[in-house]
């Protein structure tokens, strides 16, 4: 569907689209329950194609649970998930997700919504009729789908991607990813009763490439000094790119976006104003919990984050109608490499944006993602020349993020940089 048509969204600037958008894809699944259509909750990296092929509404809980997380609703979930057995050391998105699930349950039990449900800002999404996910960025999440799925009685859809070792990804990985692909489909048709929708299925792999090219071109405005785009808009609008990337919406609110960040350019109108001192890269997932914190915290200091690689996992590229080429593109993100590809990986973000600096999240509820933290930065810092800190935090736990240690490292990062490009500037 073409942006023309959509006519609920035309004249809507990019921030008022991502927020209908988001909106209509809760309201998408809770109309398709009410009209006995199945309702499945993904994982985030987990190709969305198979399913929207078969017109089978999507939830994220990952997603969810990060906005839960905004909203400051997280402790009350984490409570319930935590009172049921899971211990405090698993991903805070799966205890606010398992939480969640537990609330539901009980009010479709008991017809009565519980108090803690009923007092919080989580959105109400429907509960599953299966469930997707794939080992591309955690094992967590295969667990955690287990859980699901037998809690609720539902089937559960695992796609398995081998880790890459090596890196070009291999022939014999990509033609196994395959073979799960297939699998995956092989289920669905057995779920839902009636074959695959092949010629649909190629039709929202394109719906899938558009959507990508558009987000792809975002980060491409991170090259202008000073920047029009402020990082920390990346991880608001990857919502889309999460839940959104095989329908139009993530297409036609990335696009409004793009002409913005044109129009800024042109018109000279950068993120920070005249404001911006020195330029980082995050990496790591955000801090949900404390979003406006840490980024007044960095804007204070004059900091705009340039690059993280972290939006990026959701470039998956590929060529429609190649399951190889989709194959590579799922199993490619960059969590799921050896180290010398992630290495290369950071090194390039920071280029890309002219980045003075590098701020490595230490993510408790991710350990996939924090695992490597300093072998990149002593990489980054010894390659590029760059210093780099490292703070303690979580996405959605509060109980494992400090503002305090957080301004800390913030400012002794901000500093290194301003002292380093003073030098840089006395030398030359």
């Amino acid at each position: 569907m073409s942006e023309e048509k959509n006519l609920d969204v035309a004249g809507m600037s990019s921030k008022e689209a991502l927020g209908y958008f988001q909106a209509k894809l809760d309201e998408d699944a809770r109309q398709a329950k009410k009209e006995g259509r199945l309702v499945c909750w993904s994982a985030s990296v987990a190709p969305p194609e198979f399913c929207t092929a078969m017109g089978i509404a999507l939830i994220y809980p990952e997603t969810h649970a990060a906005g839960i997380g905004a909203r400051h609703g997280s402790p009350d979930l984490l409570e319930v998930a935590e009172n049921k057995g899971y211990d405090q050391d698993i991903c805070s998105y799966c205890r606010v997700n398992m939480g969640y699930t537990e609330l539901m349950k009980q009010q479709e039990e008991t017809g009565v919504t519980p108090p803690t449900l009923e007092a919080s800002p989580a959105g109400r999404v429907p509960l599953p009729d299966l469930v997707i996910t794939c080992n591309n960025i955690c094992n967590t999440l295969l667990k955690w789908y287990e859980n699901l799925a037998k809690e609720l009685n539902v089937p559960l859809i695992n796609i398995d991607v081998p880790f890459n070792h090596e890196y070009p990804i291999t022939k014999h990985a990509k033609r196994y990813i395959v073979g799960e692909f297939k699998e995956a489909i092989r289920k669905l048709e057995e779920i839902c009763g009636r074959p695959f929708d092949y010629d649909n299925f190629f039709k929202v792999q394109e719906q899938t490439q558009r959507s990508i090219a558009a987000w792809n071109k975002i980060s491409k405005f991170f090259s202008y000094k000073p920047s029009p785009l402020n990082g920390f808009d990346l991880f608001n609008f990857m919502g889309l790119v999460v839940a959104a990337r095989s329908l139009d919406y993530a297409e036609i609110t990335f696009n409004k976006f793009v002409a913005e960040l044109e129009e800024k350019v042109k018109n000279q109108k950068w993120a920070f104003g005249e404001n911006e001192k020195t330029r980082f890269t995050w990496e790591g997932i955000a801090v949900w919990i404390a979003l406006g914190h840490t980024f007044k915290e960095l804007k204070g200091h004059g900091s705009l984050m340039t690059g993280s690689a972290y939006p990026g996992m959701w470039d998956v590229s590929y060529e429609p109608g190649n399951l190889e080429s989709m194959a590579e593109a799922y199993s490619r993100t960059y969590i799921n490499c050896c180290l010398e590809q992630r290495g290369n990986v950071l090194e390039q973000v920071c280029r890309d944006g002219l980045c003075d600096g590098l701020l490595l999240h230490q993510n408790r509820s991710c350990k996939n993602m924090s695992l490597l933290n300093n072998e990149g930065g002593q990489r980054v810092q010894k390659n590029l020349g760059i210093p780099y800190v490292i703070f303690d935090g979580d996405q959605t736990d509060p109980r494992n993020f400090s503002e305090a240690q957080f301004d800390t490292r913030v400012e002794a990062l901000c500093e290194t940089m301003d002292e380093q490009k003073a030098c840089e500037g006395g030398n030359q």
